[in-house]
């Protein structure tokens, strides 16, 4: 026997609704919907299984064995159904109880604190994974669906067809030096100075490594680089010690901030970077991502009134 394409889990919800409320008017207020529509569902219903649930008393109706039956079966089943599509949404990562944000190291300093403190308050149950890494690594694992949405520079190795982007606020590149350097007190620098002096820098595939090239390329010069790290906290220890200086993005100014100073470029060899959030577009209803995104347009906007 094939089933009848009249049976359907909307009709089953409203006999279980008049089932438990024993009258039309109170199903059809608890479902918001009209009477007729409750009693049309429930003869649709009858019709499709091609048997009576009910004896038809006057306006009233009374349930028999076969109705019964059905609220036993079809209670499990709708509880099953839900059970399922909740668990398919979650192996797709759509409104898991958990959500995987990636994002640079540098933006660990104040933007995703505020970002995850925001996001709790508004989804308190949502348990949130953070994965660091660069702009590469992070826009891979985004495309294979490994984190649910970055916090990135939007620059061309995350530009994708298939991705949103979500500006967040604009940074300038700063040369990093130590606090005692002949460069620390001046209040612009310009960068063909330091032609002969020690760089430090990340490694290929960050946003920070590509503009400092840029950068040196204006310049006109190969910088020398005394040692390249995967990421910008121990760059930093290395510049405060002296090993060498750095091209890095004013954000992280509060990190060493009584050992290493950040020196604006002069304005030719002046660099911005824009940080904003990417995620792909098949999940842009996932109410935990919508939620994210509600959370960082405030922030976006907290930062322009400042």
């Amino acid at each position: 026997m094939q089933i009848d394409e009249e049976l359907t889990l909307k009709k089953l919800e409203i006999f279980l609704a008049f089932m438990r409320t024993g009258n039309l008017a109170r199903a059809a207020a608890e479902l918001q919907t009209s009477t007729v529509s409750v009693h049309r569902a429930i003869h649709s219903l009858e019709s499709a299984l091609r048997c009576p649930l009910f004896k038809h008393e006057g306006r009233n109706l009374t349930p028999m064995e076969s109705a019964y039956v059905l609220e036993e079966r079809a209670q499990k089943l709708v509880q099953d159904v839900l059970n399922t599509v909740e668990q398919t949404r979650a192996a797709a990562g759509f409104s898991a109880a958990r959500f995987k944000l990636g994002a640079l190291y540098s933006l660990t300093v104040k933007t995703v604190p505020q970002l995850i403190m925001g996001l709790k308050i508004r989804r308190s149950e949502l348990n949130i994974d953070l994965i660091l890494g660069s702009n590469i690594d992070l826009f891979y694992k985004l495309k294979n669906m490994e984190v649910d949405a970055i916090l990135v520079s939007l620059n061309e190795s995350v530009s994708d067809p298939d991705c949103e982007q979500l500006a967040l606020f604009s940074d300038d590149i700063f040369l990093a030096t130590p606090a005692d350097s002949p460069f620390a007190q001046q209040s612009e620098v310009d960068l063909s100075d330091l032609r002969e002096a020690t760089f430090i820098t990340l490694t290929q595939g960050f946003a920070t490594h590509r503009d400092g090239a840029r950068v040196f390329q204006q310049a006109g010069f190969e910088p020398k680089v005394a040692m390249q790290v995967n990421d910008i906290f121990t760059l930093l220890s290395m510049v405060s010690s002296g090993v060498g200086y750095a091209l890095l993005p004013g954000r992280i100014a509060a990190v060493y901030e009584n050992r290493v100073r950040l020196i604006p470029l002069q304005a030719r060899y002046r660099m911005q970077q824009h940080i904003g959030l990417v995620f792909l577009k098949a999940r842009e209803r996932d109410p935990n991502l919508l939620a994210l995104l509600a959370e960082c347009r405030m922030y976006s906007n907290r930062l322009e009134q400042v």
